[in-house]
C-alpha cells in the first residue's frame, strides 16, 4: 500500500495490527493480497495502510465495532488468523481503537 487512506469525519474506528513475520513466504503474499481483496467489500470497510521494515504495521479503518466483528468472523479471514498463528508470524498483536480526531494535509 502507498497511499494514506480517505477516512471520512471521525469518529470511526482503527483496528492496528502489528507483527513480526517468520522466515519465508510459505503463501503469506497471496493471502495478504486476498485479505486486501477481500477486506475492501466489507461493509464498513473505510480504508487501510500497511507497512513493513522489520516490523509489519497495517491499520484498518472501519465505520463501527460491528463491522470489524463481522470482519473478524469471515471465515476466509479466519483462516489466515490460524495460518498467521502456526505459520507467518513469530508474534503479533492487534489493538482497536476509536478514532475521535483526525486532521492533515489531503
Amino acid at each position: 500500500m502507498s497511499e494514506i487512506a480517505r477516512t471520512p469525519k471521525p469518529p470511526y474506528y482503527a483496528v492496528i495490527f502489528t507483527s513480526l513475520r517468520t522466515e519465508g513466504d510459505k503463501g503469506y503474499e497471496d493471502m495478504a493480497n486476498r485479505m486486501v481483496e477481500l477486506a475492501t467489500k466489507q461493509p464498513g470497510f473505510l480504508g487501510m495502510e500497511s507497512a513493513r521494515d522489520g516490523i509489519g504495521i497495517t491499520v484498518s479503518y472501519w465505520a463501527d465495532l460491528e463491522s470489524i466483528r463481522n470482519w473478524k468472523a469471515h471465515a476466509e479471514h479466519r483462516e489466515a488468523q490460524k495460518l498467521g498463528r502456526e505459520t507467518w508470524y513469530s508474534a503479533f498483536k492487534t489493538r482497536i481503537c476509536k478514532v475521535e480526531r483526525d486532521y492533515g494535509d489531503h
